[in-house]
């Protein structure tokens, strides 16, 4: 019995300026999860296929410079295989474009946050019964995030439950079922990342209002979304590794409900 991987579905690639600085997607969750377990890319937004989902104990879906609302055909396949992997109770994290791609493939609505951009590292807000949420134990009431959207879920799928909130969003943590979980923000970025990003915008920020001098200067260390990812990861694809390394063991149900 070969190892299950864990599956990183790319729907996007940083702008050439932001990889010369700071890499590709793939290379930014690696760094999030540390030491943790074989992960496979697929770029999907090149064309390349989705896998069967027996093939990955669980997927990440990532962040993108697209949008839902174009309706790509990259974008709606993986929608479909998003459904699909619901029906089959597979475990799925999504990330920003993924946290909307999912919202949207379940029946919600995504568009424009009608009022604006949202970029900067924030305050969430946990919503009342959000503290027996495994992925979150420990967070406290609030804590901080990147982000970086323009897009939002507007609605939200039915049976979805939202986790927490900031002042623009109020769909910020969303769980879709027992193993399906999402953040508008970025759990994945670093302070280097969440800075090349906001350089890269300097000037459209400048015209939106914002002032980029002091968001890097509030830029700061996100422990909180880091450690939600690497539960995940941990719930799922390392528990799924240790199986696969041990074939003829027989255990007992020990997934969390996560």
């Amino acid at each position: 019995m070969s190892e299950k991987t864990l599956l990183l579905i790319q729907v996007g690639t940083p702008p050439d300026d932001i990889r010369a600085q700071v890499g590709d997607l793939p290379l930014w969750f690696s760094a999030a999860l540390a030491a943790g377990p074989a992960l496979q890319v697929v770029r999907v937004f090149e064309g390349e296929p989705l896998p069967p989902h027996e093939a990955h104990s669980a997927a990440i879906i990532t962040g993108s410079w697209a949008m839902v609302t174009d309706l790509l055909p990259w974008s709606e396949a993986t929608a479909q295989w998003i459904r699909e992997a619901m029906a089959l109770e597979f475990p799925l994290f999504g990330v920003c474009y993924g946290h909307q791609l999912m919202a949207h493939a379940l029946g919600g609505r995504v568009d424009y946050h009608p009022q604006g951009r949202e970029m900067g590292c924030l305050d969430i807000n946990l919503l009342p019964g959000a503290e027996d949420e495994a992925l979150l134990a420990g967070a406290g009431p609030q804590f901080k995030a990147n982000l970086t959207h323009m897009q939002t879920v507007l609605e939200l799928p039915p049976g979805a439950r939202v986790l927490a909130r900031s002042a623009h969003d109020p769909h910020q943590v969303v769980r879709y079922g027992p193993k399906a979980v999402s953040t508008q923000f970025h759990p994945e970025f670093s302070q280097a990342i969440a800075a090349a990003c906001i350089q890269l915008r300097a000037q459209v920020l400048h015209s939106e209002g914002f002032d980029p001098d002091a968001m890097l200067r509030q830029l700061a260390q996100t422990p909180v979304p880091q450690q939600m990812l690497q539960r995940f990861v941990a719930a799922y694809a390392l528990e799924s590794a240790a199986t696969a390394a041990e074939p003829r063991a027989v255990q007992a149900d020990t997934s969390l409900t996560v």
